[in-house]
């Protein structure tokens, strides 16, 4: 393919997906509200290892809200991927609130907008979205045909999000909600905090330890695009590993993985206090996400991590 063009993807799964694509597409456009020098200026200070090979790679400038040129990089453009979103690491206070939402679906309308009015719009349209939209399960495997949407702030972001998707009117362009769940990577992610407080001894369960651990490994997080692309699929895909674990099997896996012989658990109370301090909220780590990836094994896709302790054993 000649040209893909990424919003938003100047974080961790932005880097990992421009390093997996550079060979596969001749260009690549960020669209982004840095410059590329800023971005490896950034990069370079916070010490990340892993950089994507920058050479077919430039910057248009957005603000994710209105036009101003970048969206001219549409027209022509083989696939775009939105990953724009503030992050949702932080207290749910109403400003807070309103930047997570207004992040996620502002810049899909504008980028509807823009797919709508191109001459040769991208033939393929994925649109970042998360396996947070199922309700909190225990015991039911949530599937994209069977699951069950939830309720409750993060649940509305992601159904709100999903819309303005799929309301926009691109005829010509194939939609795909990636409701993506944990991606555990090398450098970046969630794996590295959990990493550090394992090491540190405090790596035992959280809360009760029954919730459910939805996550995939990043080489089958960027496969599975690729699998996509090539494919007819459409619609909502759960982008997960085949069997959630849970938060304590988890937490057992990372003592081992990394030879530490014991975890302090961390009971809800505590973790009430840790999150209110950290400034974050305790549904990350309490809700339990019982995801599966029915329309992508259906659609033949596998995986070359299907396993948490295999999975852990090549990013540790």
């Amino acid at each position: 393919m000649k040209k893909l063009v990424i919003a938003g993807g100047t974080g961790f799964l932005g880097s990992v997906i421009i390093k997996h694509f550079s060979t596969r597409f001749e260009e690549i456009v960020l669209l982004s509200r840095k410059r590329t020098s800023e971005l490896h200026d950034q990069r370079e200070s916070t010490a990340v290892k892993r950089k994507p090979n920058n050479g077919n790679v430039r910057t248009a400038i957005w603000d994710a809200r209105t036009f101003s040129g970048w969206e001219k990089e549409l027209d022509g453009a083989d696939v775009l991927i939105n990953m724009t979103g503030r992050s949702v690491d932080c207290r749910y206070n109403q400003k807070n609130r309103d930047l997570i939402l207004n992040s996620r679906v502002d810049s899909t309308k504008i980028l509807g907008e823009a797919v709508a009015q191109c001459a040769r719009p991208p033939k393929v349209w994925l649109n970042s979205s998360t396996a947070t939209i199922y309700r909190h399960s225990l015991d039911k495997e949530m599937s994209e045909a069977t699951g069950e949407i939830g309720s409750g702030f993060s649940v509305n972001v992601a159904t709100a999000w999903e819309n303005a998707f799929f309301k926009s009117k691109t005829p010509a362009t194939r939609k795909v909600a990636l409701r993506t769940s944990i991606v555990l990577g090398k450098d970046g992610g969630a794996l590295q905090p959990i990493k550090q407080i394992t090491k540190m001894g405090l790596g035992g369960r959280q809360g009760n330890g029954k919730q459910k651990f939805s996550w995939i490994h990043e080489e089958d997080f960027v496969r599975s695009i690729d699998f996509i692309l090539d494919s007819a699929l459409e619609g909502p895909i759960n982008i997960v590993a085949p069997k959630p674990t849970t938060n304590s099997i988890l937490m057992k896996t990372m003592r081992e993985t990394l030879n530490v012989p014991f975890g302090i658990p961390a009971p809800k109370p505590i973790l009430e206090i840790g999150a209110f301090t950290i400034r974050t909220e305790t549904e990350l780590l309490l809700k339990s996400r019982n995801v599966i990836p029915q329309r992508l094994l259906e659609g033949g896709f596998t995986f070359y991590h299907p396993k948490l302790k295999e999975a852990l054993n090549d990013l540790l």
